[in-house]
Protein backbone atom coordinates (compact mmCIF):
# COMPACT_ATOMS: atom_id res chain seq x y z
CA UNK A 1 0.00 0.00 0.00
CA UNK A 2 1.32 3.45 -0.89
CA UNK A 3 2.12 6.04 1.76
CA UNK A 4 -0.58 8.33 3.08
CA UNK A 5 -0.83 11.76 1.54
CA UNK A 6 -1.92 14.89 3.42
CA UNK A 7 -3.12 18.27 2.26
CA UNK A 8 -1.05 21.43 2.76
CA UNK A 9 -3.73 22.71 5.12
CA UNK A 10 -3.35 19.59 7.28
CA UNK A 11 0.45 20.00 7.39
CA UNK A 12 0.26 23.68 8.36
CA UNK A 13 -2.17 23.02 11.20
CA UNK A 14 -0.12 20.04 12.41
CA UNK A 15 3.06 22.17 12.62
CA UNK A 16 1.08 24.94 14.35
CA UNK A 17 0.24 22.54 17.20
CA UNK A 18 4.00 22.22 17.85
CA UNK A 19 5.22 25.77 17.19
CA UNK A 20 2.38 27.93 18.53
CA UNK A 21 0.71 25.69 21.14
CA UNK A 22 3.86 23.97 22.41
CA UNK A 23 2.60 20.41 22.14
CA UNK A 24 5.29 17.69 22.19
CA UNK A 25 6.19 16.37 18.75
CA UNK A 26 5.71 12.75 19.83
CA UNK A 27 2.21 13.47 21.20
CA UNK A 28 1.07 15.27 18.04
CA UNK A 29 2.50 12.51 15.86
CA UNK A 30 0.70 9.82 17.86
CA UNK A 31 -2.65 11.61 17.78
CA UNK A 32 -2.50 12.41 14.10
CA UNK A 33 -1.20 9.00 13.12
CA UNK A 34 1.93 10.32 11.36
CA UNK A 35 5.63 9.75 11.97
CA UNK A 36 7.83 12.11 13.93
CA UNK A 37 10.11 12.29 10.89
CA UNK A 38 7.23 13.60 8.77
CA UNK A 39 6.39 16.31 11.31
CA UNK A 40 10.00 17.54 11.39
CA UNK A 41 10.05 17.54 7.59
CA UNK A 42 6.87 19.60 7.40
CA UNK A 43 8.30 22.03 9.92
CA UNK A 44 11.50 22.50 7.87
CA UNK A 45 9.47 23.11 4.70
CA UNK A 46 7.42 25.83 6.37
CA UNK A 47 10.59 27.40 7.82
CA UNK A 48 11.90 28.09 4.32
CA UNK A 49 9.18 30.66 3.79
CA UNK A 50 10.22 32.74 6.85
CA UNK A 51 12.52 34.93 4.71
CA UNK A 52 9.65 35.72 2.38
CA UNK A 53 7.49 36.56 5.38
CA UNK A 54 10.10 39.01 6.72
CA UNK A 55 10.24 40.80 3.37
CA UNK A 56 6.46 40.99 3.31
CA UNK A 57 6.50 42.29 6.89
CA UNK A 58 8.82 45.15 5.90
CA UNK A 59 6.62 45.96 2.94
CA UNK A 60 3.55 45.94 5.16
CA UNK A 61 5.27 48.36 7.56
CA UNK A 62 5.84 50.81 4.71
CA UNK A 63 2.20 50.43 3.67
CA UNK A 64 1.07 51.14 7.24
CA UNK A 65 3.16 54.33 7.37
CA UNK A 66 1.68 55.53 4.10
CA UNK A 67 -1.82 54.74 5.33
CA UNK A 68 -1.20 56.69 8.54
CA UNK A 69 -0.06 59.71 6.54
CA UNK A 70 -3.08 59.42 4.27
CA UNK A 71 -5.37 59.19 7.29
CA UNK A 72 -3.86 62.36 8.78
CA UNK A 73 -4.29 64.31 5.54
CA UNK A 74 -7.85 62.98 5.14
CA UNK A 75 -8.76 64.05 8.67
CA UNK A 76 -7.44 67.56 8.13
CA UNK A 77 -9.53 67.72 4.96
CA UNK A 78 -12.76 66.26 6.40
CA UNK A 79 -12.86 67.94 9.82
CA UNK A 80 -13.54 71.44 8.40
CA UNK A 81 -16.33 70.00 6.23
CA UNK A 82 -18.25 68.77 9.26
CA UNK A 83 -17.28 71.59 11.61
CA UNK A 84 -18.06 74.57 9.38
CA UNK A 85 -21.01 75.46 11.64
CA UNK A 86 -18.88 75.50 14.80
CA UNK A 87 -15.68 77.10 13.57
CA UNK A 88 -17.01 80.54 14.50
CA UNK A 89 -18.82 79.33 17.63
CA UNK A 90 -17.71 79.41 21.21
CA UNK A 91 -15.22 77.06 22.79
CA UNK A 92 -17.87 74.88 24.47
CA UNK A 93 -19.58 74.26 21.14
CA UNK A 94 -16.26 73.11 19.71
CA UNK A 95 -15.74 70.87 22.74
CA UNK A 96 -19.13 69.28 22.14
CA UNK A 97 -18.27 68.71 18.48
CA UNK A 98 -15.00 67.01 19.46
CA UNK A 99 -16.75 64.70 21.92
CA UNK A 100 -19.42 63.82 19.37
CA UNK A 101 -16.83 62.92 16.69
CA UNK A 102 -14.21 61.33 18.96
CA UNK A 103 -14.71 57.93 17.31
CA UNK A 104 -14.43 59.39 13.82
CA UNK A 105 -11.42 61.72 14.04
CA UNK A 106 -8.26 61.80 16.11
CA UNK A 107 -8.20 64.17 19.07
CA UNK A 108 -4.89 65.75 18.09
CA UNK A 109 -6.14 66.44 14.56
CA UNK A 110 -9.37 68.09 15.81
CA UNK A 111 -7.45 70.27 18.28
CA UNK A 112 -5.09 71.38 15.51
CA UNK A 113 -7.85 72.19 13.00
CA UNK A 114 -10.24 73.88 15.48
CA UNK A 115 -7.50 75.75 17.33
CA UNK A 116 -8.34 74.13 20.66
CA UNK A 117 -6.03 73.43 23.57
CA UNK A 118 -6.16 69.78 24.56
CA UNK A 119 -5.93 70.48 28.31
CA UNK A 120 -8.95 72.77 28.05
CA UNK A 121 -10.94 70.02 26.32
CA UNK A 122 -10.06 67.51 29.04
CA UNK A 123 -11.02 70.01 31.76
CA UNK A 124 -14.42 70.53 30.09
CA UNK A 125 -14.84 66.79 29.58
CA UNK A 126 -14.29 66.01 33.27
CA UNK A 127 -16.37 68.88 34.60
CA UNK A 128 -19.02 67.99 37.25
CA UNK A 129 -22.05 66.33 35.65
CA UNK A 130 -25.46 67.97 35.63
CA UNK A 131 -28.40 66.66 37.63
CA UNK A 132 -29.82 65.07 34.48
CA UNK A 133 -26.52 63.30 33.75
CA UNK A 134 -26.32 62.02 37.33
CA UNK A 135 -29.84 60.65 37.09
CA UNK A 136 -28.96 58.97 33.77
CA UNK A 137 -26.07 57.21 35.50
CA UNK A 138 -28.33 56.04 38.31
CA UNK A 139 -30.90 54.79 35.80
CA UNK A 140 -28.20 53.10 33.75
CA UNK A 141 -27.25 51.02 36.77
CA UNK A 142 -30.82 49.73 37.02
CA UNK A 143 -30.87 49.06 33.28
CA UNK A 144 -27.66 47.01 33.43
CA UNK A 145 -28.99 45.00 36.36
CA UNK A 146 -32.21 44.18 34.48
CA UNK A 147 -30.30 43.35 31.28
CA UNK A 148 -27.85 41.02 33.02
CA UNK A 149 -30.61 39.38 35.05
CA UNK A 150 -32.39 38.51 31.79
CA UNK A 151 -29.32 36.68 30.55
CA UNK A 152 -28.32 39.62 28.30
CA UNK A 153 -31.33 39.10 26.02
CA UNK A 154 -33.80 41.88 26.95
CA UNK A 155 -34.33 44.91 24.74
CA UNK A 156 -35.37 48.41 25.79
CA UNK A 157 -39.11 47.63 25.86
CA UNK A 158 -38.89 44.77 28.36
CA UNK A 159 -36.35 46.64 30.46
CA UNK A 160 -38.66 49.66 30.55
CA UNK A 161 -41.39 47.39 31.93
CA UNK A 162 -38.98 46.15 34.62
CA UNK A 163 -38.08 49.71 35.59
CA UNK A 164 -41.70 50.79 35.84
CA UNK A 165 -42.39 47.86 38.17
CA UNK A 166 -39.63 49.29 40.37
CA UNK A 167 -41.42 52.65 40.45
CA UNK A 168 -39.39 54.51 37.78
CA UNK A 169 -41.24 56.87 35.41
CA UNK A 170 -38.74 56.94 32.53
CA UNK A 171 -39.84 56.52 28.92
CA UNK A 172 -38.78 53.68 26.64
CA UNK A 173 -36.98 56.20 24.41
CA UNK A 174 -34.75 57.28 27.28
CA UNK A 175 -33.99 53.64 28.10
CA UNK A 176 -33.19 52.94 24.44
CA UNK A 177 -30.83 55.96 24.33
CA UNK A 178 -28.95 54.89 27.45
CA UNK A 179 -28.68 51.29 26.26
CA UNK A 180 -27.33 52.40 22.90
CA UNK A 181 -24.72 54.63 24.55
CA UNK A 182 -23.58 51.73 26.74
CA UNK A 183 -23.62 49.16 23.91
CA UNK A 184 -26.35 46.99 25.46
CA UNK A 185 -28.37 45.08 22.87
CA UNK A 186 -31.19 42.60 22.78
CA UNK A 187 -30.47 39.03 21.73
CA UNK A 188 -31.84 38.71 18.20
CA UNK A 189 -30.45 35.33 17.12
CA UNK A 190 -27.36 33.95 15.39
CA UNK A 191 -27.41 36.64 12.70
CA UNK A 192 -28.19 36.50 9.02
CA UNK A 193 -27.91 32.92 7.88
CA UNK A 194 -26.08 32.32 4.62
CA UNK A 195 -28.36 31.55 1.73
CA UNK A 196 -27.73 28.42 -0.31
CA UNK A 197 -26.31 28.87 -3.77
CA UNK A 198 -29.02 29.41 -6.36
CA UNK A 199 -29.08 27.93 -9.79
CA UNK A 200 -30.51 25.05 -11.78
CA UNK A 201 -30.79 21.67 -10.07
CA UNK A 202 -28.16 19.24 -11.34
CA UNK A 203 -27.96 15.47 -11.02
CA UNK A 204 -30.05 14.16 -8.11
CA UNK A 205 -29.48 10.60 -6.85
CA UNK A 206 -31.80 8.25 -4.98
CA UNK A 207 -31.61 7.80 -1.21
CA UNK A 208 -29.56 4.60 -1.36
CA UNK A 209 -28.42 4.91 2.26
CA UNK A 210 -32.06 4.89 3.45
CA UNK A 211 -31.10 6.00 6.98
CA UNK A 212 -28.90 2.95 7.55
CA UNK A 213 -26.35 4.77 9.67
CA UNK A 214 -24.22 1.74 10.48
CA UNK A 215 -21.50 -0.05 8.50
CA UNK A 216 -19.85 -3.42 9.03
CA UNK A 217 -16.34 -2.31 8.03
CA UNK A 218 -14.44 0.89 7.29
CA UNK A 219 -14.72 2.70 3.95
CA UNK A 220 -18.06 1.17 3.00
CA UNK A 221 -20.40 4.11 3.76
CA UNK A 222 -19.52 7.78 4.17
CA UNK A 223 -21.72 10.83 4.76
CA UNK A 224 -20.89 14.47 4.03
CA UNK A 225 -22.37 17.94 4.48
CA UNK A 226 -21.53 21.63 4.96
CA UNK A 227 -21.94 23.90 7.99
CA UNK A 228 -20.83 27.45 8.77
CA UNK A 229 -18.92 29.12 11.59
CA UNK A 230 -19.33 32.81 12.40
CA UNK A 231 -16.19 34.96 12.72
CA UNK A 232 -15.48 38.69 12.76
CA UNK A 233 -14.27 38.32 9.17
CA UNK A 234 -17.57 36.74 8.10
CA UNK A 235 -18.79 33.17 7.83
CA UNK A 236 -16.27 30.35 7.43
CA UNK A 237 -17.73 27.30 5.72
CA UNK A 238 -16.74 23.78 6.82
CA UNK A 239 -17.25 20.63 4.73
CA UNK A 240 -16.84 17.28 6.49
CA UNK A 241 -16.71 13.62 5.37
CA UNK A 242 -17.57 11.04 8.08
CA UNK A 243 -17.14 7.24 8.01
CA UNK A 244 -20.28 5.58 9.41
CA UNK A 245 -18.32 2.54 10.64
CA UNK A 246 -16.44 4.36 13.40
CA UNK A 247 -17.89 7.91 13.13
CA UNK A 248 -14.37 9.07 12.26
CA UNK A 249 -13.88 12.31 10.32
CA UNK A 250 -11.85 11.11 7.35
CA UNK A 251 -11.73 14.40 5.45
CA UNK A 252 -12.60 18.06 5.94
CA UNK A 253 -11.92 21.45 4.40
CA UNK A 254 -12.71 25.12 5.08
CA UNK A 255 -13.30 28.00 2.70
CA UNK A 256 -14.76 31.55 2.98
CA UNK A 257 -17.32 30.59 0.30
CA UNK A 258 -19.49 27.50 -0.16
CA UNK A 259 -18.72 26.67 -3.77
CA UNK A 260 -18.18 23.14 -5.07
CA UNK A 261 -14.42 23.45 -4.48
CA UNK A 262 -15.11 23.29 -0.73
CA UNK A 263 -16.74 19.84 -0.79
CA UNK A 264 -14.33 18.54 -3.41
CA UNK A 265 -11.33 19.41 -1.24
CA UNK A 266 -12.89 17.64 1.75
CA UNK A 267 -13.61 14.52 -0.31
CA UNK A 268 -10.17 14.62 -1.92
CA UNK A 269 -8.56 14.70 1.53
CA UNK A 270 -10.68 11.69 2.56
CA UNK A 271 -9.75 9.71 -0.55
CA UNK A 272 -6.05 10.50 -0.11
CA UNK A 273 -6.12 9.42 3.51
CA UNK A 274 -8.30 6.28 3.24
CA UNK A 275 -7.87 5.10 -0.38
CA UNK A 276 -11.28 3.35 -0.49
CA UNK A 277 -12.01 0.52 -2.88
CA UNK A 278 -14.61 1.04 -5.64
CA UNK A 279 -18.18 0.65 -4.47
CA UNK A 280 -17.98 3.06 -1.54
CA UNK A 281 -21.37 4.66 -0.77
CA UNK A 282 -21.27 8.44 -0.22
CA UNK A 283 -24.42 10.15 1.07
CA UNK A 284 -25.17 13.91 0.97
CA UNK A 285 -28.11 16.28 0.66
CA UNK A 286 -29.30 17.82 -2.61
CA UNK A 287 -27.28 21.02 -2.27
CA UNK A 288 -26.00 22.60 -5.45
CA UNK A 289 -22.42 21.66 -4.53
CA UNK A 290 -23.32 17.95 -4.51
CA UNK A 291 -25.43 18.03 -7.67
CA UNK A 292 -22.76 19.88 -9.63
CA UNK A 293 -21.03 18.32 -12.62
CA UNK A 294 -17.60 18.52 -10.94
CA UNK A 295 -18.83 16.55 -7.92
CA UNK A 296 -20.53 13.87 -9.99
CA UNK A 297 -17.48 13.51 -12.25
CA UNK A 298 -15.22 13.01 -9.23
CA UNK A 299 -17.49 10.28 -7.85
CA UNK A 300 -17.57 8.41 -11.16
CA UNK A 301 -13.81 8.65 -11.59
CA UNK A 302 -13.22 7.01 -8.20
CA UNK A 303 -15.99 4.42 -8.38
CA UNK A 304 -18.04 6.01 -5.58
CA UNK A 305 -21.80 5.35 -5.41
CA UNK A 306 -23.83 8.54 -4.91
CA UNK A 307 -26.75 8.73 -2.45
CA UNK A 308 -28.79 11.81 -1.54
CA UNK A 309 -31.33 12.79 1.07
CA UNK A 310 -34.85 13.62 0.04
CA UNK A 311 -35.30 17.34 -0.52
CA UNK A 312 -35.76 19.26 2.71
CA UNK A 313 -35.42 16.14 4.91
CA UNK A 314 -32.48 16.62 7.30
CA UNK A 315 -33.21 13.32 9.09
CA UNK A 316 -31.92 11.39 6.06
CA UNK A 317 -28.44 12.65 6.98
CA UNK A 318 -28.84 12.52 10.77
CA UNK A 319 -25.35 11.13 11.44
CA UNK A 320 -23.73 14.18 9.85
CA UNK A 321 -26.10 16.57 11.64
CA UNK A 322 -25.20 14.85 14.91
CA UNK A 323 -21.51 15.59 14.42
CA UNK A 324 -22.17 19.24 13.57
CA UNK A 325 -24.27 19.52 16.71
CA UNK A 326 -21.35 18.18 18.79
CA UNK A 327 -18.89 20.54 17.12
CA UNK A 328 -21.07 23.60 17.71
CA UNK A 329 -21.98 22.68 21.29
CA UNK A 330 -18.60 21.51 22.52
CA UNK A 331 -16.34 23.98 20.75
CA UNK A 332 -17.71 26.66 18.38
CA UNK A 333 -20.34 28.20 20.68
CA UNK A 334 -17.78 28.50 23.47
CA UNK A 335 -15.41 30.59 21.35
CA UNK A 336 -15.28 33.99 19.65
CA UNK A 337 -13.27 33.82 16.43
CA UNK A 338 -11.76 37.09 15.21
CA UNK A 339 -10.36 35.63 11.98
CA UNK A 340 -10.92 32.72 9.63
CA UNK A 341 -7.45 31.45 10.51
CA UNK A 342 -8.28 31.22 14.22
CA UNK A 343 -11.52 29.35 13.49
CA UNK A 344 -9.72 26.96 11.11
CA UNK A 345 -7.06 26.21 13.71
CA UNK A 346 -9.66 25.50 16.37
CA UNK A 347 -11.55 23.15 14.02
CA UNK A 348 -8.26 21.31 13.38
CA UNK A 349 -7.68 21.02 17.13
CA UNK A 350 -11.17 19.66 17.75
CA UNK A 351 -11.27 17.13 14.89
CA UNK A 352 -7.69 15.88 14.64
CA UNK A 353 -6.51 16.20 18.26
CA UNK A 354 -9.70 15.52 20.23
CA UNK A 355 -12.66 14.08 18.35
CA UNK A 356 -10.90 11.43 16.23
CA UNK A 357 -8.26 10.20 18.72
CA UNK A 358 -9.83 10.94 22.13
CA UNK A 359 -13.57 11.62 22.24
CA UNK A 360 -15.59 8.60 23.33
CA UNK A 361 -18.56 7.74 21.11
CA UNK A 362 -21.60 5.79 22.29
CA UNK A 363 -21.97 3.95 18.96
CA UNK A 364 -18.36 2.72 19.37
CA UNK A 365 -19.00 1.15 22.80
CA UNK A 366 -17.44 4.16 24.46
CA UNK A 367 -14.28 4.14 22.33
CA UNK A 368 -12.86 6.94 20.23
CA UNK A 369 -13.13 6.53 16.43
CA UNK A 370 -9.42 5.83 15.99
CA UNK A 371 -9.30 3.35 18.87
CA UNK A 372 -12.42 1.59 17.57
CA UNK A 373 -10.80 1.13 14.14
CA UNK A 374 -7.53 -0.01 15.72
CA UNK A 375 -9.25 -2.76 17.69
CA UNK A 376 -11.23 -3.79 14.63
CA UNK A 377 -8.00 -4.16 12.67
CA UNK A 378 -6.40 -6.27 15.44
CA UNK A 379 -9.40 -8.57 15.72
CA UNK A 380 -9.75 -8.83 11.94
Amino acid sequence: MSAKRYTDEFKIEAVRQIVEYGRPVAEVAERLGVSVHSLYGWRRQQGKSDVVRRVEKDQNADVRRLKAELRRVTEERDIPKKSRRVLCQGVKVKYAFMKQHADEFGLAAMCRVLGINRSGYYAWLHAPASARARDDQRLLGLIKHSWLESGSIYGHRKITTDLRELGETCSKHRVARLMKQEGLRAMVGYGRRPRPLSGPIGAVANNVLAREFTAQEPNRAWVTDITYIRTHEGFLYLAVVLDLFSRRIVGWATRPTQHSDLVLQALLAAVWRRKPAPGLLLHSDQGSQFTSEDWQSFLKAHGIVCSMSRRGNCHDNAAMESFFQLLKRERVKQRIYHTHDKARGDVFDYIELFYNPKRRHSSNNGLSPIEFERRYALNG
